[in-house]
Formats: structure tokens, C-alpha cells, sequence
């Protein structure tokens, strides 16, 4: 899965980056190097004019790429209360177009999350009283680059108000995760989708059928440019924030910092297992 991920980037960065054409974002959002889950985050979109819970009417009569804030944590359009979207920060990449929660937004409403990288934790066996301690890991692009992260979104409307004030809809996302690669496996079985450059039109086009083929190509490929490294245990509280929370901490030989891969053996791989994750 992916709980905690870090998004420091500008939006003006993300303007340039993803070449958005309606910047729909009226407030910057600073920094955040501990994102966890219902807290509002950057999204790309594609959006047609007149699509639900648009306002401004949109421009043209194709999709537009849109930056807007979502709130983490998908809230299904039918659900009775936002309750919902605690549950549903992260969509599999193998039940996306079927399960009832997920199924309509990946349909037709895609989205990308960007990301500097994101935070996983690894158990490191059994520290008394039945209690498992974990390390925290952050991952990201060795070259300091962008991550796409797969996502996709939800709009929820509040009955008590009318529907052309924009506070009537909830605009509400989750991440889609795939099996971890071989190569960073061993510190969790799940990880983010990352959406290569080249298809990121393909993933975020909203037109009906637009969906067709896409669960196949989210199998895992190959995670090239990724690289992890242990962080401080500071990260577990959601309180916690700033750069110094993905900066490398030591760690002992033979705890849970350590490869298990140096002493010969990889944990969590074995034959047939995939590599990768980026689409």
C-alpha cells in the first residue's frame, strides 16, 4: 500500500511539468514531507467542459488538462457521508475496474498524483509483548525527477447545497498500487502505479471506453531510477514534517536497514515474481 508520500514541489513546477492548461488550484499548498491520508493534494486531470461539478464551463469541446486539489481518500459518488474516503486511500491495480468503489472512477475518471517520492515501513520480526517494530524507508527517483503516481477520482455531492456552488462537490482521490518490484520488494509487497511520461494522456483520457486495455498495462515493469534508503522513525507521526524527514539515517548491521540481499538471500522475491511498477 502507500500511506505516506511527500509532495514538495511548487505549483508553477507542476504547471511547467505536466503542461496544464487550466489551473484551477486558487491556493498554493506549501511543502508537505509527511502527505497522509485525508489531506488535500495536487492532481492532474482531464476534463470536457460541462462535466460534473465543473463550474467555470471549461474551454473548447475537448478534454483539458486541469491541476486542481483533492482530498486523499476516495469517497464514492453513492456513499452516504465522505466516512468513506478514511478506507480508500489506495486502489489494486488488479480489482481497480471491477470493485464497486473503484470501478466507475477508473472508468472514466483518471487522475495522476504527483509525488517526490513516497514512504513505505518494514517489519523487522518480533521486539516483545507479541509487537512487531518497523523501519521507515523513503523512495524515490535517484535522480531527484518527479514521480507520476497513478491515480483516480471521485466527486461527492452535498445535497444541502445547490449544485452550482462549488462547495457542493468533494473532490476526492486514491492512489492505484501494484506488487512491488524485486529490487525494492523486500521492504514491502506494495507500491504506487507510476505512470511513464509518454502515456500519460493515454491514462488520463476521460472519454467512455477510454479504460479499454488499461488493467493489463498496469502489470509491473521494470523500476529502473528508484532507489530507497532508511529515514528516521519521526515520519510515523503525522505531526512530523519539514526535509529532515527524508534524510538517510544509519541503521545497525542486521536490523532492519539492511538489504537482506547483501547476505545472499532476497526477501519476498521468488520465482515469477514481477519487477516494476511503472506503466
Amino acid at each position: 500500500m502507500c500511506g505516506r508520500f511527500v509532495s514538495a514541489r511548487e505549483r508553477r513546477e507542476l504547471v511547467e511539468e505536466f503542461g496544464i492548461e487550466r489551473d484551477q488550484v486558487t491556493e498554493d499548498v506549501a511543502p508537505d514531507y509527511n502527505v497522509a491520508p485525508a489531506k488535500r493534494v495536487y492532481a492532474v486531470l482531464a476534463r470536457q467542459p460541462g462535466d460534473t461539478g465543473d463550474t467555470d464551463g471549461g474551454q473548447g469541446g475537448r478534454p483539458v488538462r486541469t491541476l486542481r486539489l483533492v482530498r486523499w481518500g476516495l469517497v464514492p459518488s453513492w456513499a452516504k457521508d465522505p466516512s468513506a474516503g478514511a478506507r480508500l486511500i489506495n486502489a489494486r491495480a488488479e480489482t481497480v475496474a471491477v470493485k464497486p468503489s473503484f470501478r466507475s472512477a477508473f472508468a472514466r475518471r483518471r487522475c495522476i498524483i504527483p509525488a517526490d517520492g513516497f514512504y513505505e515501513w518494514r517489519a523487522t520480526g518480533d521486539h516483545g509483548r507479541g509487537r512487531s517494530r518497523k523501519q521507515p524507508y523513503y523512495m524515490c527517483r535517484a535522480d531527484g525527477g518527479l514521480l507520476a503516481f497513478a491515480g483516480i477520482y471521485e466527486l461527492w455531492r452535498d445535497g444541502r447545497l445547490p449544485g452550482d456552488d462549488p462547495r457542493a462537490w468533494l473532490w476526492t482521490a486514491a492512489i492505484v498500487t501494484t506488487r512491488a518490484a524485486d529490487d525494492l520488494g523486500w521492504i514491502h509487497d506494495r507500491m504506487p502505479v507510476v505512470i511513464a511520461p509518454g502515456r500519460w494522456a493515454e491514462w488520463l483520457d476521460p472519454r467512455p471506453g477510454s479504460a479499454d486495455g488499461l488493467r493489463e498495462a498496469m502489470l509491473p515493469a521494470a523500476s529502473a531510477g528508484l532507489t530507497a534508503r532508511p529515514v528516521s522513525t519521526a515520519v510515523n507521526s503525522v505531526g512530523n514534517n519539514g526535509p529532515g524527514l527524508i534524510e538517510p539515517v544509519e541503521t545497525r548491521p542486521g536490523t532492519a536497514g539492511e538489504d537482506p540481499r547483501d547476505s545472499g538471500r532476497p526477501a519476498g522475491s521468488g520465482p515469477g515474481r514481477p519487477s516494476g511498477m511503472l506503466f
